[in-house]
């Protein structure tokens, strides 16, 4: 005999009575729980959220219009292009160097390799500004070696790509480190050579950590300040990046104008990050599906 209660109760694919809501979604797994991802969460809005939310509402003191205005100004329009120009070589350079130097510190053995090693680091602990000084007093109007840099966009490159190359060297080291080697040694057996199994083996293990350490680098590219204050000039539609922008709206009381650009810069450097996050992992999952 069949129950009453059971007998017109029918369940959803995944199990759940209709009717009922799937609360199963909302149940918390690992080590830490609730009390841990409460506190996570809460860290992550006062130091992220929160300001970013400020940020956002004040270049919307005026309103959509006011918002537009500020961003479409010629000098806010070339600062932006300017930026994203730059940041884009810089990322480009970066990630054919930054792998370069990765292989040389994991494929290769060479005296005062440790010291090269931590110098990889130094930018990441070097004020920029120190940086921006150092590179004004060699490439400057007083240049010791006669390369003059001094408000120009090659200038700028040359100053972002000193503070973002670790992103793609320590990106692209680890995955060096742990690669099947046997794998190379047998393709080139097989009469590979070498520019052959870069290509073919190499390097498409290495595509997500380089992908990354790319958008890294761009995305810091994106808001530097400190190392292009002095050796780029900050000439208006030639050498102004949008950080310098923000900075002379900011001084010339202007700070919805400077909050409008910093959120344009804010979209810029997520929606990259974003892309370059959803290639990596396509490149992941094609790489797991040839296997």
């Amino acid at each position: 005999m069949t129950d009453s209660s059971t007998a017109g109760s029918t369940k959803t694919p995944g199990g759940t009575p209709a009717g009922r809501f799937d609360w199963s979604w909302l149940r918390v797994t690992g080590s830490v729980g609730p009390l841990g991802i409460a506190i996570a969460m809460l860290w992550l809005s006062i130091i992220v959220l929160l300001p970013l939310a400020a940020l956002t509402v004040t270049s919307f003191d005026e309103g959509w219009s006011g918002f537009w205005d500020a961003i479409s100004a010629p000098a806010a329009v070339d600062s932006l292009r300017i930026t994203v120009l730059v940041s884009i070589v810089v990322a480009v350079i970066n990630v054919v160097m930054g792998t370069l130097i990765a292989w040389v510190l994991v494929r290769d053995e060479f005296p005062g390799k440790g010291i090269v090693n931590a110098l990889i680091d130094l930018p990441f602990a070097l004020p920029t500004i120190v940086a921006s000084i150092v590179l004004l007093s060699l490439y400057g109007p007083q240049s010791p070696i006669d390369i003059h840099l001094n408000a120009t966009q090659p200038g700028l490159i040359v100053a972002l790509a000193f503070v973002t190359l670790p992103f793609v060297v320590r990106s692209v080291q680890p995955v060096l480190i742990e690669a099947d080697r046997e794998v190379e040694q047998a393709a080139m057996s097989l009469g590979a050579d070498n520019w052959t199994t870069f290509r073919r083996i190499v390097l498409p293990t290495l595509g997500p950590a380089i992908i990354s350490g790319g958008g890294l680098a761009f995305a810091r590219a994106i808001g530097e300040y400190g190392s292009v204050v002095l050796i780029g000039g900050a000439i208006p539609r030639k050498t102004e990046m949008a950080s310098q922008y923000i900075q002379k709206q900011i001084e010339i009381d202007r700070p919805i104008n400077a909050a409008a650009v910093s959120v344009a810069l804010l979209v810029i450097s997520f929606a990259s990050l974003l892309v370059l996050r959803l290639l990596a992992e396509r490149s992941v999952r094609k790489e797991q599906e040839s296997r």
